[in-house]
């Protein structure tokens, strides 16, 4: 489907069309669509997924396209199949990067599956800050971007609190509750019209923080284990098969790096891109103020973990840079380029020395950065233990399991 094919959001279809957003980082997302629903919009994250998403995904994608594509494709088809939703008054929604791969290509195979699929008519919304594609019914503005950082700070939080309480709370589905009241209540705050001054929000983290801080929970030692990958298969349950809880319930402590991280280096990257190719001129600018507000963010969020409790707080990005630099150079950006190297020595800096890399199989860039750095890491740090997963349709997951097993079992006798 060309440019000229494409079905344009309107301003018309903003009053009542519903707009269905595919998952990734659940807890995240549902912000996101609470808050499009501010700006009058009407917003649903879907949450539908198991075997079926998979079988129409394989339908209506070639089976050599990467498995967050197909999982895409899946759950955005198989919700306009299931009769929930009035077909002629149903757009679907996606975030883009405009960097390579998934980053740009996946709305072209959104659309291309549609038009298979006879949903041709479905208008498909771009999320994106490069100017990609525009909608004269969705358009960004700076109130609205702000509540969207703010969806990303809170999940992360929220995903970094649960993690490292899941795995030693004593009372089974502890976490899981205080993560489940949080983000409702944080969807109702982004989801009120009106001023939210950030002295709220940050008077809303030290309540997070003190709460989560109340689990009882045990003095056990875990075997921490960090998580890296292709940002898709990384952060989305569907996608990595749960492998959050799978390593909870395996005895281990997961941990990685949220979602604010991925988009200090997007923004990053392009001012290093700037230095390195003078390109960006016209952005660059605004760029650099974008960073040091994000730097800015973090920090508040790293003061408030260290002040009000014992849970470990993220790394600032600006240490992640530098222990990245060590090991790969900043001009490799493809996928998630240095950003998954520097996620890897993060949490060996960290004291947790056994990571597993989540990536689609067959995703060339970060097979490339990814196991193609594995050598070099290891021979650095001869006690870490590293190994590489590969998700597909087609993959085994008592496969998977058992590598992870290995993973634990060797850590348990180091």
């Amino acid at each position: 489907m060309n440019d000229s094919e494409r079905v344009e959001f309107t301003q018309e279809m903003k009053k009542d069309y519903k707009i269905l957003i595919p998952t990734m980082l659940p807890r995240h997302l549902k912000m996101l669509a609470a808050l499009l629903n501010v700006y009058g919009y009407n917003a649903e994250l879907l949450e539908n997924t198991g075997k079926e998403v998979i079988e129409t995904g394989l339908k209506y994608v070639h089976n050599d396209t990467c498995y967050p594509a197909t999982l895409v494709v899946g759950q955005l088809i198989s919700a306009l199949n299931s009769g929930k939703y009035d077909i002629n008054k149903t757009a679907l929604f996606f975030t883009q990067t405009g960097g390579g791969c998934r980053a740009s290509n996946y709305i072209s195979l959104i659309r291309k599956a549609l038009k298979k699929a006879g949903y041709g008519h479905v208008p498909v919304i771009s999320l994106n800050f490069v100017g990609i594609e525009k909608n004269s019914g969705f358009k960004l503005t700076l109130p609205m971007i702000r509540r969207m950082m703010y969806s990303v700070l809170y999940g992360d939080i929220i995903m970094t609190l649960a993690n490292q309480t899941k795995a030693r709370e004593i009372h089974k589905g502890d976490a899981e509750a205080k993560a489940d009241y949080w983000t409702e209540k944080i969807v109702k705050q982004l989801g009120k019209p009106g001023s939210l001054p950030y002295y709220k929000i940050k008077d809303t983290y030290r309540e997070i923080i003190k709460d989560f801080a109340s689990i009882s929970m045990t003095n056990e030692e875990k075997v921490k284990v960090g998580i890296v990958g292709e940002i898709y298969v990384k952060f989305s349950p569907l996608a990595n098969r749960d492998l959050e809880n799978y390593l909870i319930s395996e005895g281990a402590a997961p941990s990685m790096a949220g979602l604010l991280d991925f988009a200090m280096f997007y923004v990053y990257g392009r001012i290093v891109e700037h230095e390195m190719y003078r390109t960006h001129k016209k952005s660059i600018f605004a760029l650099k103020i974008a960073y040091k507000l994000l730097k800015k963010k973090q920090k508040d969020i790293i003061q408030v973990i260290n002040e009000e409790s014992d849970f470990e707080a993220p790394t600032p990005f600006e240490h992640t840079v530098k222990l990245g630099k060590e090991y790969i150079n900043l001009g490799v950006k493809m996928g998630e380029g240095w950003l998954l190297v520097a996620e890897m020595i993060e949490h060996i800096d960290k004291g947790t020395n056994n990571i597993v890399c989540a990536q689609p199989f067959g995703c060339l860039p970060n097979h490339i950065v990814g196991k193609g750095v594995m050598k070099v890491v290891k021979e650095r740090n001869p006690d870490v233990n590293i190994i590489a997963i590969d998700y597909d349709a087609s993959a085994s997951e008592i496969n998977q399991q058992n590598r992870i097993k290995l993973l634990l079992a060797n850590a348990r006798k180091d």
